[in-house]
């Protein structure tokens, strides 16, 4: 039975995990989860680069053995390693069996009982960061859907490392006053983010509303304007909730897990705010949303 090891982002926080190699691998299992519910596939894995030319294999659902668990896929080699090489997906309709690859695990992959894969590499900046893969029990031909939702959830994958690698960036570039102002000004975020998923959920209109204006509070102690800003976007309740998990670096799947909303339903109220914020990437989105007082 496959087991869902959730971590949270005080968890990253605390263990400084807020970009790198040691996040992808959560990002990795947040994209195993949505790639397994929208599928249906009988097995789901991946992991993300664990060295320049090698991948290791964490994260798993529908697997009933532990061959592939820890497995060591290198550049080049299996259908993992060919589709980190080529930089595109690969599939194959019977392993066993498929000349276009090497066999370098056909053990582990033979004692999983697996027939039909496919493999997604995860590039950011021209760079392979992990891999997704999907796969059958069965000699059959993956179905363009099946096929379709691997490469799109690998897409997401690469927008949400690209965008905590920009966050990264930024905080390279702009060190804080003190060493614990960071973590501080995180904390108040969190708490900010927390503070909007509490208030969708009291029945009590007034305590609700008292809540929402708490947050709004909150937010204005981190504008450059002390009055606030001139003009306050028109954002849903919902769209700032999301923004605020993906202000401090959550996943579409973990924002969805906080706030009790399916992973399309982030998405769909995330597209929105970027819509009526003008902006054309996530990271764009929280800039111009705290530029406007909505996020501390």
């Amino acid at each position: 039975m496959p087991i869902s090891v959730r971590v949270t982002f005080r968890d990253r926080a605390r263990a400084g995990m807020l970009g790198g190699m040691g996040d992808d691998a959560g990002a990795v299992r947040s994209a195993v989860l949505t790639l397994h519910r929208t599928t249906g596939l009988p097995m789901v894995f991946g992991g993300a680069l664990s060295g320049r030319d090698r991948l290791r294999i964490t994260e798993l659902v529908g697997n009933t053995t532990d061959s592939l668990n820890g497995l060591v896929v290198r550049h080049g080699n299996g259908l993992g390693g060919k589709s980190m090489a080529t930089g595109r997906p690969m599939w194959v309709s019977n392993y066993p069996a498929a000349a276009s690859i090497s066999h370098d695990y056909d053990k582990p992959v033979g004692r999983e009982g697996l027939l039909s894969i496919v493999a997604v590499p995860v590039v950011v900046r021209r760079r392979v960061r992990g891999v997704l893969y999907g796969a059958l029990r069965e000699p059959l031909s993956l179905a363009d859907r099946i096929v379709g939702a691997a490469v799109q959830a690998a897409r997401d994958l690469e927008q949400d490392l690209a965008v905590r690698d920009r966050a990264d960036d930024a905080l390279a570039w702009t060190p804080p006053a003190s060493p614990d102002a960071a973590a501080r000004w995180e904390e108040v975020r969190a708490v900010h983010a927390e503070l909007r998923a509490l208030a969708e959920q009291v029945a009590d209109a007034p305590t609700r509303d008292r809540l929402r204006a708490m947050t709004l509070r909150l937010a204005a102690a981190g504008s450059a304007d002390p009055d606030g800003p001139p003009h306050r976007p028109a954002l849903a309740p919902r769209e700032v909730d999301v923004l605020a998990y993906v202000a401090i670096g959550c996943t579409n799947a973990e924002a969805a897990d906080r706030l009790g909303l399916l992973p399309e339903t982030v998405k769909s109220y995330l597209r929105s705010a970027m819509r009526k914020l003008d902006a054309h990437t996530r990271l764009e989105a929280v800039a111009s949303a705290r530029r406007a007082g909505l996020l501390p």
